[in-house]
């Protein structure tokens, strides 16, 4: 088999890249681990920033979102007994993010893909890389009972953190940034109105909390657990109390509660691996980096790696622009670094710290006090929140 551009990850950021490549003319294929069963299964974010529901609509699969998605102007931060919005459109010059489920991304993706008529293997666990340094890389694997090697041009690793593409790259060539956090977020996704029209990220003793949604009928809210905690042991009685407890007396009297249809808990942890490309290879998304999801990023980083990824080739199949590869790197980081910082920050401000004093504790309060009373830090948290701009490529 050929093609000019092999995908590894048939998860969003691998589909959204093929999706693109091939409205470019430039031919793809993509191989997943998992079946398209497993792989829309996923639980996932479904805050979209301005930047990828621009993308979407550019891949030309935003129909739907269209007319499902729930634009949101602000959300909500509450702590201390209070609430305060931060107005994203006022503050951002109109911009705006939409909630639009990731597996409903995905699904979009899918169809269009199948539409399109290029390649899709599913369900094939044992890829290998090869000859990444030279001009002809190729992956081997079996399907259908079949070994098979793909000849490409290029490699895009959008296998997520555990896959195998940043795994092939050599240890001494790769560096890895790690802080993991004391905590885990227990989420719940339950068929009942959300309690506010708007995202609240609560602040509490008792640890965050985060009311969000992902459609007007389905909801998803999030407690701060230690990592010892399972989830058998949080029932949904449990667990509506526990988030009563930790939101705005008023908020917490609007709560309509219900059987949850799905429940887990994931910790919480940020991650960059640098350069994000070896010889042909390049890392997309969760490959790359991780970040906790308080500042609503994963997703959306992984989107703006697509769109430097996607331009670079096109540069390259159109233009001849090889120069440009070298940079692939340099170019995500830029962005990737910054939604880096600003997921710690609203991690650190919003979580309850099991080792944190009382010097700390007085610091984080009144460092979130400050930013919510400034304009300038409201300037900020919103300008960060609907995702910087993508970096030029030229």
């Amino acid at each position: 088999m050929k093609t000019q551009v092999a995908i590894i990850g048939a998860g969003p950021s691998g589909l959204l890249l093929g999706q693109l490549l091939h409205k470019a003319g430039i031919d793809n294929i993509i191989i997943e681990r998992q079946s398209p069963d497993y792989v829309l299964s996923r639980i996932r974010a479904g805050v979209l920033e301005q930047g990828m529901v621009d993308l979407l609509h550019e891949a030309g699969v935003s129909e739907r979102m269209e007319q499902e998605g729930i634009v949101h102007d602000g959300f909500e931060m509450a702590f201390a007994g209070r609430r305060v919005r931060i107005d994203l459109k006022q503050l951002t010059g109109g911009k705006t993010v939409t909630v639009y489920g990731q597996t409903e991304v995905t699904r979009d993706l899918m169809q269009a893909r199948e539409a399109s008529g290029q390649i899709t293997l599913y369900t094939v666990p044992d890829v290998a890389l090869h000859d990444l340094k030279g001009e002809n890389p190729k992956l081997t694997f079996t399907h259908n009972g079949e070994q098979v090697q793909l000849e490409c041009d290029y490699i895009a690793g959008c296998d997520g953190f555990h896959g195998v593409a940043r795994q092939s790259i050599p240890e001494d060539s790769i560096k890895t940034f790690e802080r993991v956090y004391p905590f885990g977020w227990l989420g719940i996704l339950a068929d009942t109105p959300p309690v506010s029209e708007e995202l609240i990220y609560a602040s509490h003793e008792r640890g965050f909390a985060l009311c969000s949604m992902r459609s007007p009928t389905r909801t998803r809210y999030y407690l701060q657990v230690s990592l010892d905690e399972k989830v058998e042991d949080w029932s949904d009685e449990r667990f509506w109390e526990e988030l009563k407890r930790r939101l705005p007396a008023d908020t917490a009297a609007k709560l309509v509660t219900g059987p949850s249809i799905e429940k887990s808990i994931a910790p919480l942890r940020s991650f960059v691996a640098e350069p994000m490309q070896y010889g042909r290879l390049f890392l997309v998304g969760d490959a790359a980096h991780i970040v906790p999801p308080t500042g609503a990023k994963g997703l959306n980083l992984a989107a703006s790696d697509v769109s430097t990824l996607y331009r670079i080739m096109c540069k390259v199949y159109q233009e001849g622009r090889t120069d440009l590869l070298e940079r692939y790197s340099e170019i995500c980081l830029k962005r990737i670094w910054k939604a880096e910082r600003f997921s710690w920050w609203m991690t650190s401000i919003l979580h309850t710290f099991p080792d944190s004093d009382d010097f700390s504790q007085r610091i984080q309060s009144s460092e979130l006090d400050y930013y919510v009373h400034s304009d300038a830090g409201l300037t900020t948290i919103a300008e960060n929140y609907v995702g910087l701009p993508y970096e030029p490529i030229d």
